[in-house]
């Protein structure tokens, strides 16, 4: 689990094909590994990705084909916002993340009001009916609180703090992310609907 609370920004420095997948080389970045140990969740651009290797700068994950299929930014060389699993007596900052990249968003618009940024983001149809406003949503692996939501479109006021971060600041419109809904609001779904 994370929280969506990005702790540095990365790079994919190298990639090299894969069994079922890619190998990816990522530098770390501010990102402390001296408590990494192979097998720990990493996310990466709010994928969970497990490290299979690490140095003190940088470390490796394999990503399946099925995660690449239904996400963005893991294919090639670039940034990346990067968290460390949580531990259990960690503050919970943002919101329960689960790593679980749930669908592809694109940017509408990304610009600047006053001192902070307007975000506006069309989500996949089938993610739209679990965002909700002033709920939370995970954005490459950044938990946001949405404030206005029309159809599958939802916006998102970014402070200062989090564009300087995070990988958001690149963002324009055509943008392509990866979205995460509220975990509970799928459980909420499933209660609901009595699916069996």
């Amino acid at each position: 689990m994370f929280s969506g609370i990005i702790s540095a920004v990365g790079r994919i420095s190298h990639i090299q094909p894969a069994e079922k997948g890619l190998r990816l080389t990522v530098a770390a970045g501010g990102l402390d590994l001296s408590d990494v140990a192979l097998g720990d969740s990493i996310a990466c651009n709010g994928v969970c990705l497990t490290v299979i290797e690490r140095s003190d700068h940088d470390f490796k994950v394999d990503v399946s084909r099925e995660s690449l299929d239904c996400t963005v930014g893991l294919d090639a060389p670039g940034e990346l916002n990067l968290e460390k699993a949580l531990c259990l007596n960690d503050r919970l900052g943002g919101h329960l993340v689960s790593g679980h990249v749930d669908g592809v968003g694109e940017v509408v618009r990304f610009e600047a009001v006053g001192e902070s940024h307007e975000l506006v983001i069309r989500a996949p149809a089938t993610l739209a009916k679990y965002i909700a406003r002033k709920g939370s949503i995970t954005v490459d692996g950044v938990s946001l609180t949405t404030n206005r939501v029309e159809g599958a479109e939802f916006s998102i006021n970014l402070i200062p703090h989090t564009v300087a971060m995070t990988t958001l600041k690149r963002l324009q419109a055509g943008s392509r992310v990866n979205l995460e809904v509220d975990l509970i609001a799928r459980y909420v779904e499933r209660m609901l609907t009595g699916a069996v």
